[in-house]
């Protein structure tokens, strides 16, 4: 997965950019060292005679004495490498008029150095291959011609002695900083860069049917990924918009049965007495139980119709016992409230949780057995409704809380709907609703996390 990171990729081509640097760097080096043309020689031997020339001094007679301060205080080094450098000055005709070494180092004529008059040349000096350089000088309103001379040899000893280490150190410590330096503000950077796609990750993934109304924010997001925020907005618009129309169609088709059932169930008991009297009247039940059940699935799924107080989770416990205490009997199940005197207080919407105890309450009579018990329990942090029935098979388990799903040992003709609606509300107030299986039954648990809790 971290090769599909964005920052990874960026870090990775930074790291990339920075060793072939790096590795050019070397390469460049390397060539330039090794490099020891004439022309490189040549034209380093070229400028040092130019410099040199513009340092010369004159007497008050306006003849070369020698060079200035500066570059006297190295002079030792045309004392002591006489035969490896030199400079000389000549004048108009060619003659010597000052030199640091013997006037055979150059090997040449005054004549023939004069007839290049400027520019560099090659001889060699017993065995030894030399670069030569020769600059006119005006100085008075006459000409001198200053020419410097060094060997090759010296020109290897100075490069490999001295400037390849220093090349090399200083490529190393280049190198170095670029890495280190550059590479700490390059995670940085991303590390800033980055963080507001993190939180726009974040919202996203909290975004479900229950928070359809939340959009990704737009501050701090980057120009590039604005317009792809933006997209993803307005799909949550046309999403939020279509769900709105269904969960109101939902609700509007149940309703509007809910009337010409209560004609029929009417007609239907004006009947004379039989089996067909009794059939439809029943029928009838089963589909008005249905539409009841539409009607609260609908309205559990919209978090605004929930209000938050603290709610007695003990007394409302009593109160749907009390409620189902008719089917109880019918069944020959008890139903086991919690006691009297307990108090335990949630944050919750009392209807919406008192529904949720009535559904659990009524799943669980259905499947206990005749003279079971089915009972209620309420904690700090839980509620749990347990019957001792068969139970349900670990495959069934998983499909429990799927809409219009019927376990096959109901003794109702219910409509699958009662613990889908139960897990809508324990949803809509941040709880866990599970199921276990007990020994024997069957055990419904509701958690209520710490931060839901007070979050509401």
């Amino acid at each position: 997965m971290w090769l599909n990171s964005l920052g990874m990729k960026v870090l990775l081509a930074f790291v990339v950019g920075v060793a072939l640097s790096i590795v050019l760097l070397l390469m460049s080096a390397a060539v330039v060292v090794d490099w020891r043309s004439n022309i490189l020689s040549g034209h380093e031997t070229l400028e040092r005679t130019k410099e040199l020339a513009r340092k010369l001094v004159f007497d008050h007679h306006g003849r070369p004495v020698g060079l200035r301060r500066e570059v006297d205080e190295v002079s030792w080094a045309f004392d002591s490498l006489k035969q490896e450098t030199a400079y000389r000055v000549l004048d108009a005709d060619g003659q010597v008029v000052l030199t640091s070494a013997a006037p055979d180092l150059f090997l040449a004529s005054p004549e023939a150095a004069l007839s290049r008059m400027r520019g560099r040349f090659d001889f060699e000096h017993d065995g030894v291959q030399m670069y030569g350089a020769t600059e006119p000088v005006e100085h008075d309103g006459q000409r001198w011609y200053f020419q410097f001379a060094i060997s090759l040899r010296l020109l290897d000893v100075i490069q490999r002695g001295f400037a390849v280490p220093f090349m090399s150190t200083g490529i190393t410590v280049f190198s170095l900083v670029l890495f280190f330096v550059f590479g700490a503000c390059a995670f940085v950077t991303l590390k800033y860069t980055l963080k507001p796609l993190r939180r726009l990750s974040a919202g996203a993934a909290a975004i479900s049917p229950r928070s359809l109304h939340a959009r990704l924010q737009l501050q701090s997001v980057p120009a590039e990924i604005a317009p792809l925020v933006e997209s993803f907005n307005r799909v949550l618009d046309r999403l939020e918009q279509g769900y709105r129309t269904q969960q109101t169609f939902l609700a509007s088709a149940a309703h509007e049965l809910k009337t010409p059932l209560a004609l029929i169930r009417a007609q239907i008991e004006l009947m004379d007495g039989g089996e067909d009297r009794c059939a439809l009247l029943n029928d009838v039940q089963h589909m008005t139980r249905q539409v009841q059940q539409l009607l609260q699935l609908a309205e559990t799924s919209e978090r605004y119709n929930y209000h938050f107080t603290e709610v007695d989770v003990a007394e409302v416990a009593r109160q749907a016992v009390a409620y189902l205490q008719r089917m109880a009997d019918s069944g020959v199940v008890v139903l086991q409230a919690p006691d009297p005197n307990a108090s335990v207080l949630w944050l919750a919407d009392r209807s919406a949780l008192f529904t949720l105890l009535k559904n659990l309450l009524e799943n669980a009579i259905q499947h206990a057995p005749p003279g079971t018990a089915v009972e209620v329990t309420v904690g700090a942090s839980t509620l749990a409704v347990r019957d001792h029935g068969p139970g349900v098979s670990e495959a069934d388990r998983a499909r429990m809380f799927t809409r219009f799903w019927r376990s096959a040992a109901r003794r109702d003709h219910g409509a699958g709907l009662g613990l889908a609606i139960c897990q809508e509300i324990a949803q809509a107030h941040g709880w866990m609703l599970s199921v276990h299986r007990a020994e024997p039954g069957l055990l419904l648990k509701v958690c209520r996390a710490t931060a839901a809790d007070r979050t509401g």
